[in-house]
């Protein structure tokens, strides 16, 4: 691998991951198209948003990873592009603040296509953006090592894109997009879930207080399969509220279900090395399908 080649920033990107980023624009997107106020070239905007802020966390939590020494030969993964030489640091730093300035940029052109039409012009969402950024250094910095994780996917992952994505196109909110935002939330940190199980021993030496650390391997297994199960349980509110069908929501829901527990299956099998990183792939798409299922039935219901 070339130092600092294109194939280098692509893996360094963690392009599985993404999938983390597009499904809640997805979701968000489909009930504001459902409520026929679709704003497609908004909706783009927030995509390709949610995807800079998603790049430049992985991009910050590589380089803080590699500054600290955590990484070991027995859990580098093709992401870990400072560590494996890829990158050199000096790159990455200019990598983050470039997908950061991306994002901003990116940003600020959805607030002023949409601002006029917004209760206190975009404030409110420039806030939240601001936001995004400190949090995007504070969870590898700071919060992870105590466990906020899993609470800041449910924040940042589920409620803030969906709800975002939903109001800069319908200017407005409700208790169904919140209800949808918490779907996608507890979908996606099954990310996070399989990830530190897989790291869950040298998190431990370097005293990365995650969920599975404090409370144990057999905790993170059956956390990773009950989350898809309350998402699953939470989506029913949608059916009562009638966004989406019985049939959108056995197609969509039980689909994604029946993914979702073969995914962890597996991993119960594989328990752990490098043979995870497997599962990190099923599982980001298993979200990318529940995220286009769940679209679609809202979409046609």
């Amino acid at each position: 691998m070339k130092t600092n080649s294109l194939k280098a920033w692509v893996l360094a990107a963690r392009p599985k991951t993404l999938t983390g980023a597009m499904m809640p624009v997805l979701v968000g997107t489909s009930m504001a198209y459902s409520d026929g106020c679709l704003a497609l070239l908004t909706a783009i905007l927030c995509a390709l948003f949610a995807g800079g802020m998603q790049i430049a966390a992985n991009f910050i939590n590589d380089y803080y990873d590699f500054k600290r020494g955590s990484d070991r030969e027995d859990r580098l993964g093709p992401e870990r592009a400072c560590a494996q030489g890829w990158i050199t640091p000096h790159a990455m730093k200019r990598g983050i603040w470039a997908s950061l300035v991306f994002s901003c940029l990116i940003g600020l052109v959805a607030l002023c296509i949409e601002k006029g039409n917004l209760p206190w012009h975009g404030l409110e969402l420039l806030t939240i953006g601001g936001l995004c950024m400190v949090f995007c250094f504070l969870y590898t910095t700071h919060l992870s090592y105590l466990g906020w994780g899993d609470l800041l996917v449910l924040v940042f992952f589920g409620i803030i894109p969906v709800c975002g994505t939903y109001y800069l196109q319908v200017h407005t909110l409700t208790l169904t997009v919140i209800v949808a935002s918490l779907i996608c939330g507890l979908v996606i940190d099954t990310m996070l879930v399989v990830n530190n199980y897989r790291d869950r021993e040298q998190d431990r030496i370097s005293l990365k207080q995650t969920l599975i650390v404090r409370f144990g391997e057999s905790f993170g297994r059956y956390l990773y399969l009950g989350l898809g199960f309350a998402a699953v349980v939470l989506s029913i509110y949608l059916i009562y509220n009638q966004t989406i069908s019985w049939g959108g929501f056995v197609y969509s829901s039980l689909f994604y279900l029946y993914l979702h527990t073969r995914t962890w299956l597996r991993m119960v099998q594989i328990r752990q090395g490098k043979a995870l990183n497997q599962i990190l792939g099923e599982n980001s798409r298993n979200m990318m399908v529940y995220g286009i299922l769940l679209s679609l039935a809202i979409i046609f219901s």
